[in-house]
């Protein structure tokens, strides 16, 4: 379920194509599926106020949601989800991978019925975010809000809260055996924080 139609979509994709964070090619994605497209968001975070003005504009999504908390999924969520909790003034929380298993680390901890957005950078099959939800769910907190910079769900996806995102772009992805590229003979390449 996605809530909206992004503003400035137009502006923050060719942004992100100026600055080498939108890559054409034979991509391994996170969630295990091959995409032509791959968003690697951390180019554009890499500017500090440029991420600041994104974490601005996501959290004016909130701006009538009550919440305490901002949690987002390491490696990828963490810096729009830090800018998105600086906007909104309240504190930020990760989770990390240990093995296969999410979750809070590091002396995290969530007061019952504290109220939580979840951010994140990209997302495609909405795994990551049904992950740190549960996660959320586990430690006593309650799941407020989604949202993330990039939607590139093409809606398909079942997500318990609206999806609120600054870009929504329909790019195909295939389970491996399906693929076409790798029909082709085309190599692929696992980018972002799980590859190179």
């Amino acid at each position: 379920m996605n809530e909206g139609t992004p503003r400035n979509q137009e502006k923050l994709l060719t942004l992100m194509e100026e600055l080498g964070a939108l890559h054409k090619g034979h991509f391994l994605l996170s969630s295990g599926r091959h995409s032509h497209t791959y968003f690697q968001c951390a180019r554009l975070l890499q500017f500090p106020e440029l991420a600041r003005e994104l974490g601005a504009e996501l959290a004016a999504f909130f701006a009538d949601t009550p919440h305490d908390v901002v949690v987002s999924p390491a490696l990828g969520g963490i810096l729009i989800g830090h800018e998105v909790a600086r906007a909104v003034g309240r504190r930020f929380l990760f989770t990390e991978r240990k093995e296969t298993q999410m979750d809070l680390r590091r002396g995290f901890t969530l007061e019952p019925r504290e109220k939580v957005i979840i951010v994140e950078d990209v997302v495609t099959r909405g795994t990551s975010l049904l992950e740190v939800a549960r996660v959320v769910e586990a430690h006593g907190g309650v799941v407020v809000g989604l949202a993330c910079l990039v939607d590139r769900t093409g809606g398909d996806v079942e997500l318990p809260l609206p999806l609120h995102a600054l870009a929504r772009v329909a790019v195909e992805t295939w389970e491996p055996a399906a693929c076409p590229l790798c029909r082709a003979g085309q190599p692929v390449i696992k980018p972002g924080s799980r590859g190179n």
